[in-house]
């Protein structure tokens, strides 16, 4: 009885990654540098500003970027040399109210384009859109010259009446995002009995959430920021914190002090920042949502 031998097996050669996953990493390479190189571009600014907010006068004018010595005494002057606390109330009533009117009503308007049917609706979308090419700059003195004649100047009523008239973004995105809703919705709302307002508050609008904080987002960030508007509209004692912020840090001989303006800059940032960081995954997915990617 004979033994067969098995021939020897040749140890098969680790095979490297394929050509396709190889081409995938160059173009997610190709891709992110770029947006590395982009986001430190941005990041350079706020770092330099959180450096001088740190610094000294003395650190400031050698020009260098990291100071030597930490002053944290430049927050509590930015606190206490103006009315920081007030301005900020100021500032968040008013952005908050506008920017929740303001995504309310536009929400209204795209609900109507994007289901209502009516001769002329396309026309009168066209127009709504086109108002978004006029400069707000350029409707500024109108539009103080009829607050003024109705005596709501030096009032907060302007902002409650720029949130009702709505935002043509914010109606051209609620438009898409309820456009690209299935038309079963709708046939379901009306089997039901309701009414388009109903079927608007009840149907429609809590399936738009993520369009809704997007809105949300984008408003209450413009209000935020906004320095003419209360610069024109409101006295010294009702300003918001931009305006508040840029006259008040100086010296008695009228010196600015760049520090204390920094740190000052830097609070005031720090509530929009806040806020986008923890609602960037809804802000961003109110523009998905809406078809505009």
């Amino acid at each position: 009885m004979t033994v067969l031998e098995r021939p020897a097996t040749l140890p098969t050669p680790a095979l490297g990654p394929a050509p396709s996953r190889r081409a995938g990493r160059r173009r997610r390479r190709a891709v992110y540098v770029p947006l590395v190189v982009i986001a430190v571009a941005f990041l350079i600014p706020l770092v330099w500003l959180v450096s001088i907010s740190l610094n000294d006068d003395a650190g400031l004018a050698s020009g260098s970027l990291l100071p030597k010595t930490l002053h944290w005494s430049n927050y509590r002057d930015a606190v206490t040399l103006i009315p920081f606390g007030r301005y900020a109330v100021t500032s968040l009533l008013l952005a908050g109210v506008h920017a929740v009117l303001a995504t309310l009503s536009s929400a209204m308007v795209g609900f109507g384009f994007a289901r209502l049917r009516a001769r002329g609706k396309g026309v009168l979308f066209m127009i709504v859109i086109a108002t978004m090419m006029v400069p707000a700059i350029v409707t500024l003195i109108p539009t103080y010259l009829i607050f003024a004649r109705i005596g709501l100047v030096y009032t907060y009523w302007p902002w409650v009446l720029w949130g009702l008239g709505g935002s043509a973004f914010l109606i051209f995105l609620f438009r898409q995002a309820f456009s690209a809703m299935p038309s079963d919705l709708e046939d379901a709302a009306i089997i039901d009995g309701c009414g388009w307002m109903r079927m608007f508050v009840s149907v429609f609008l809590p399936l738009a959430k993520a369009p809704c904080l997007a809105g949300f987002i984008l408003t209450f960030t413009g209000g935020w920021a906004d320095f003419i508007s209360p610069s024109l509209f409101l006295s010294n004692d009702q300003t918001t914190l931009a305006v508040g912020l840029s006259a008040g840090y100086t010296t008695p001989a009228g010196t600015p002090l760049y520090t204390t303006l920094a740190a000052g800059a830097v609070l005031y940032i720090l509530p929009v920042l806040v806020i986008f960081l923890v609602l960037q995954r809804g802000f961003v997915n109110g523009f998905v949502t809406s078809g505009m990617k």
